[in-house]
C-alpha cells in the first residue's frame, strides 16, 4: 500500500510539472503574439528566453518518468500513462518552439509596417492557446471526451491558416515589393498550424492512456 501511495504521489508531481509546462508554453505564445503586434523587441526576447524553462521542464519530467518505469514496474493504465508522458512533453516542447519562431519574426519585422494578416495570426494564436489549456486539462483529468473536443478545434486553426495563405498570395500580387514581409507572416501561420497538430497529438495520448487504443483524431 505504501508503495502505491508513493507511486501516485510521484504521478501527481509529474502532472503538476506538465501543467506548469503547458502554462509556460501558452504564456510564451501570448508574449510572442503581443511582441509581433506591437513590435516590442524586448518582449519578443522575453518570450524566446521563456523557452529555456519549457525545455528544462521537459527533461525533468521525462527523467522522472523513466525512473518510475524502471523502479516501480507499472502495468496496464499506469504504464500507459508513464509512456504517454513522453509524447505529451515532446509535443508541448515543439509547440514552445513555434512560439519562439513567432518571437523571432517579431524581432526581424520590428520597424516595418504591419501587414493586414496580423488579425488572422491573432485568431490562430487564441485558438492554439485554448487548445493548449484544454489538452493539458484533458490529460490531467483523464478526460477522453474533453480530449476529443479539443482535438476537433484543430479544424479552426487549419481553416484560418488556409484563409491566411489565400490572403497572403493576394497581398503579394497587390504589393510585390512586400513579398518578403508577407512570406514571414505566412511562415508563422504554418508554425501555428502545427501547434494545433501537436495539441491533437496530446489528445490522442489521452485516449491511449485511458482506453488503451490508438486513435487518429485529425481528419
Amino acid at each position: 500500500m505504501q508503495t502505491r501511495i508513493h507511486f501516485m504521489e510521484e504521478l501527481a508531481r509529474l502532472n503538476h510539472d506538465i501543467l506548469t509546462m503547458g502554462i509556460k508554453v501558452e504564456e510564451n505564445l501570448r508574449k510572442a503574439l503581443e511582441a509581433f503586434k506591437t513590435q516590442d523587441i524586448e518582449l519578443a526576447r522575453d518570450a524566446k528566453a521563456g523557452d529555456e524553462v519549457v525545455n528544462a521542464l521537459q527533461l525533468k519530467i521525462q527523467d522522472q518518468a523513466a525512473i518510475l518505469i524502471a523502479t516501480q514496474q507499472p502495468v496496464a493504465r499506469d504504464l500507459r500513462e508513464l509512456v504517454s508522458i513522453f509524447k505529451v512533453t515532446d509535443n508541448l516542447e515543439r509547440a514552445g518552439d513555434h512560439a519562439t519562431h513567432l518571437a523571432k519574426a517579431a524581432i526581424k519585422l520590428a520597424g516595418e509596417q504591419p501587414t493586414r494578416q496580423i488579425s488572422r495570426i491573432e485568431t490562430m494564436v487564441e485558438t492554439c492557446c485554448a487548445m493548449i489549456r484544454g489538452a493539458v486539462d484533458a490529460w490531467i483529468n483523464h478526460d477522453v471526451e474533453e480530449a476529443r473536443k479539443i482535438a476537433a478545434m484543430d479544424k479552426e486553426v487549419d481553416l484560418e491558416h488556409k484563409a491566411l495563405v489565400r490572403d497572403v498570395l493576394e497581398f503579394i500580387k497587390e504589393h510585390p515589393e512586400l513579398a518578403d514581409r508577407a512570406s514571414r507572416v505566412l511562415n508563422n501561420s504554418g508554425y501555428l498550424e502545427r501547434v494545433g497538430d501537436h495539441m491533437t497529438n496530446i489528445c490522442e495520448a489521452v485516449v491511449y492512456m485511458v482506453e488503451g487504443s490508438h486513435v487518429e483524431l485529425k481528419d
